[in-house]
């Protein structure tokens, strides 16, 4: 018999300073049985940290990755069907990139893994030809504290300011400053 989804609800309440949006906002988590807490929390900080300010270009939405391969973690996709924002959770390999690339005005990863020095060594050098693709990196640490926040519904306050970000809830709160590894070139692609 196969594993269902685990279904998590997550009210956030944001405060973006550094990008001057504010807003509350509803997801519904359908967690992928192989997903792990961690995982799926780094994919709502990634929401929190890419939602829009508006919906002139679309939603920005939580995607099917583990489900189908030829989605990414989250993506905004406008009404025409154009990928506006493609975004990965972990360490994809530089071809998964370049096929994001091809298919998005923009392409963000967050990596969260213990092991991100040793996957950004290798793959630093193959992104040179991604100019649409901004890498950050997220302290292991700071991912396992969103981790033992994790409950089937959750209400979530995130407040940024000046590269840093504060997530709490009615217990805890746990800081995380995303470490910028690539920038995208905004010469090319804005």
């Amino acid at each position: 018999m196969a594993l269902k989804a685990t279904i998590h609800k997550v009210r956030l309440q944001l405060a973006d300073m550094d990008r001057n949006i504010y807003g509350d906002h509803e997801l519904t988590i359908a967690r992928h049985p192989s997903e792990t807490d961690e995982r799926m929390l780094m994919r709502v900080l990634a929401y929190a940290l890419n939602v829009p300010a508006d919906r002139e270009r679309g939603d920005l939405v939580l995607a099917k990755s583990l489900w189908d391969v030829d989605e990414p973690d989250l993506w905004q996709v406008d009404l025409t069907g154009q990928v506006i924002h493609w975004i990965e959770v972990g360490q994809p390999d530089d071809r998964r990139l370049a096929k994001a690339s091809s298919r998005a005005e923009k392409v963000t990863v967050y990596s969260y893994i213990a092991s991100t020095p040793i996957w950004w060594a290798a793959l630093v050098g193959k992104l040179n030809r991604a100019p649409k693709v901004e890498v950050w990196s997220v302290d292991p640490e700071a991912s396992q504290a969103l981790a033992r926040m994790c409950a089937r519904t959750m209400a979530w306050q995130i407040t940024v300011q000046d590269g840093m970000v504060w997530v709490s809830d009615t217990v805890n709160t746990v800081e995380i400053t995303p470490k910028l590894l690539k920038a995208r070139d905004v010469r090319e692609y804005n």
